[in-house]
């Protein structure tokens, strides 16, 4: 059986290691050091150089393992383990010289997410969780808030890159939020929105469009923390079916039901 929470502490390193070298080409990046994968949708010469020191390192950890990886560093698909890496969530962020950006990689045994590490490197803040083990913020542990009513709660959000056919009912969903919640914050960063939803800072995420290295790793820290994660549909398909809401337990029900409303039509 293997140890998750010894590979947790091993994998921190790793994203530590990782998040050394974006911080050190922060605010560094020249123009023709930045490619377009398509419409607002762009890698650096340092996501790459960052995802290949991450799938190099996790290799020796678990040489079984296969890798879903943003940047394609490896395509190798492992029977029973798979990696989900996103080597720099926030590229665009980076681009601009703005945080936050992070580093993040979770563990997948056989559809069941069992480790996830989200470095934030702005804060140099890590966040991780083991399967079973709790959830943690630089070795404390970490719990997601008590609000009870979406009308208190400060919600986090991102927008589509490509799927623009959901928009007009998305951008009606924000417009129900900014009236009838604390407010509304767009970081940048899913991977880091989901771990401040497991430590408080945020009572509740939601977002589509999204790939499945964007919210693996801050999946299980939200779950660990006490959480709950779910698809538009309150369903269980939020790694690979491209929406996922993130919350408190409290409101679970109250804030589903409101994005069931203006997302289902």
């Amino acid at each position: 059986m293997m140890n998750y929470k010894e590979l947790t502490n091993s994998v921190i390193k790793i994203s530590k290691d990782a998040g050394q070298l974006i911080r050190n080409n922060f605010g560094n990046i020249n123009s023709d050091k930045i490619q377009s994968k398509g419409l607002n949708d762009y890698v650096t010469e340092i996501d790459k150089s960052s995802e290949e020191l991450i799938v190099k390192q996790l290799s020796k950890l678990v040489p079984e393992a296969g890798f879903i990886a943003e940047e394609g560093t490896s395509t190798k698909i492992g029977k029973d383990y798979n990696w989900i890496i996103d080597p720099l969530d926030g590229t665009t962020n980076f681009i601009h010289g703005i945080y936050p950006c992070a580093v993040s990689i979770a563990l997948e045994y056989r559809n069941d997410i069992v480790l996830g590490v989200v470095y934030e490197i702005g804060l140099d803040e890590c966040f991780y969780a083991w399967k079973d083990g709790g959830a943690y913020l630089n070795e404390s542990p970490i719990k997601v808030s008590k609000t009870a009513k979406v009308k208190n709660s400060l919600i986090a959000t991102g927008f589509p890159y490509h799927e623009f056919d959901r928009l007009d009912n998305y951008i009606d969903l924000l417009k129900y939020f900014t009236k009838n919640s604390k407010g509304v914050r767009r970081l940048g960063s899913a991977a880091t929105d989901i771990a401040y939803v497991a430590c408080g800072r945020f009572d509740a995420f939601y977002e589509y469009d999204l790939k499945p290295y964007d919210v693996a790793a801050g999946s299980i820290i939200l779950s660990e923390a006490g959480g709950i994660n779910a698809d538009f549909l309150g369903k269980s398909n939020y790694i690979f079916g491209k929406e996922i809401i993130s919350s408190n337990l409290v409101i679970y029900d109250e804030f589903l039901k409101i994005i069931e409303k203006f997302m289902s039509i």
